[in-house]
């Protein structure tokens, strides 16, 4: 099955057949990918092991990685191809919410700052590793709804952003 994976703004095609083979942009990868248990999944490539969390939340995907979060959209081609008849893929929302349960280490941001798409916002320690949030979106911060020191939850609604497009 072919999928169309948006990642971070940049689109990569993705092709999974039945015997495990996985084409990247036409490349043959070597990918073992097991899920431990929840949202935690050991994935080895390349010689390399490596842990993440992946959090689905209704087609939006967040990837926490070797301490960076990457923000993702997996469309198969049907689901392709209606985005394309409608006129391009979605800007993103601009809300920032915990992947994982953790403890906001540092707010680097303030309300009223305006941010350009990547700038980190948050400081998350979770699994005894710092991870850096960052925003979905160009824009300007509308609220912050956590502090230093604070423990969130999965999914709990930390940074908002008013799009600079206007959205």
């Amino acid at each position: 099955m072919k999928y169309v994976t948006l990642i971070n703004g940049e689109t990569y095609e993705v092709e999974i057949d039945h015997g495990g083979s996985v084409l990247i942009n036409g490349e043959e990868r070597d990918v073992d990918f097991l899920n431990l248990g929840g949202d935690l999944f050991s994935v080895i490539t390349e010689n390399r092991s490596l842990e993440a969390v992946i959090n689905d939340d209704e087609g939006n995907i967040a990837v926490m990685m070797s301490g960076r979060q990457f923000e993702a959209q997996v469309l198969d081609e049907r689901a392709l191809l209606m985005m394309q008849r409608r006129g391009g893929q979605a800007t993103g929302s601009g809300e920032v919410k915990a992947p994982m349960p953790g403890l906001i280490v540092d707010v680097t941001t303030e309300r009223g700052a305006v941010l350009a798409k990547g700038d980190t916002l948050i400081i998350l320690e979770s699994m005894k590793m710092q991870n850096e949030l960052k925003s979905p979106i160009d824009g300007e911060v509308r609220a912050i709804h956590v502090e230093a020191g604070q423990a969130v939850d999965k999914n709990e609604l930390l940074v908002e952003i008013k799009s600079a497009a206007g959205d």
